[in-house]
């Protein structure tokens, strides 16, 4: 059974038509990358999987039920850090466990594991602004990750970061994936970073009325290094590939913009 399915899903604004007649499907531990030009109804199609925009027309499937108000397998990373400034980077992990009735002293002490986890162990008490980008990010990241979720929303996540701190970003994400292989939708404009991510890329085409146009599985070996897969001949190939379909939609966008 798929963990998640988009069944016809249309989602209007009035008269434009974002996305139209989407149909995909996500199965258990499956990482798919979502790629396509600017405008093209990515964000919208993570917001419908999210349960905070409800289709048009069409339905969303969650493990085989229609999805009714918010999606409660997911977590959902977005591209603008999503901690509280006012609270510490502690503080911010153990949130999502305090809005569910534990108490903040048992939050507190599993939240100071996922910081371990994600390499802030020694950074408990510092607050976003005393923390670099990345740094914010693995935060972000050890936030929904605490709340066990079976499925990983993910826009943009690393697009404001540096090369070097996006590459180390994207390893530590495969690294965490790794162990336990939860469902990942995955939105970016970085076709490399989609192929060296993903298990399934889909390519969507230029907006309005936004659909997928192409999938393509990547065969490439795990577990991986992000900047060492891509000098490999197969990552080139699949680049190649891809992109011969995607760069047409790009520069339709281009030209009606």
């Amino acid at each position: 059974m798929n963990l998640l399915e988009f069944r016809q899903v249309t989602v209007a604004f009035g008269d434009y038509v974002a996305v139209e007649e989407v149909s995909l499907a996500l199965k258990p531990g499956e990482f798919v990358g979502l790629v396509g030009p600017t405008g093209c109804g990515k964000s919208t199609l993570l917001n419908v999987a999210a349960g905070l925009l409800a289709p048009s027309q069409g339905e969303v499937l969650v493990e085989g039920r229609p999805l009714k108000g918010l999606n409660p397998l997911a977590g959902y990373l977005f591209q603008q850090d999503a901690i509280l400034p006012w609270k510490t980077a502690l503080d911010n992990v153990a949130l999502p466990l305090v809005f569910r009735g534990r108490p903040w002293t048992e939050a507190r002490r599993e939240a100071l594991a996922w910081l371990e986890k994600v390499g802030l162990g020694r950074f408990p008490r510092h607050f976003p602004h005393q923390l670099s980008g990345g740094m914010r990010k693995r935060v972000g990241l050890a936030q929904v990750l605490i709340a066990g979720p079976r499925l990983l929303l993910m826009d943009e996540p690393f697009s404001a970061l540096d090369v070097q701190t996006r590459q180390l970003m994207e390893n530590e994400l495969l690294r965490l994936w790794q162990e336990d292989r939860k469902t990942v939708l995955f939105v970016t404009h970085d076709l490399e970073e989609a192929i060296a991510l993903s298990d399934r890329v889909v390519v969507l085409s230029a907006g309005p009325r936004s659909r997928p146009i192409g999938e393509f599985p990547i065969p490439l070996p795990r577990p991986r290094d992000v900047a060492e897969i891509r000098l490999t001949p197969e990552f080139l190939r699949l680049h190649r590939e891809i992109w011969e379909l995607l760069r047409g939609e790009v520069m339709r966008a281009h030209a009606g913009a």
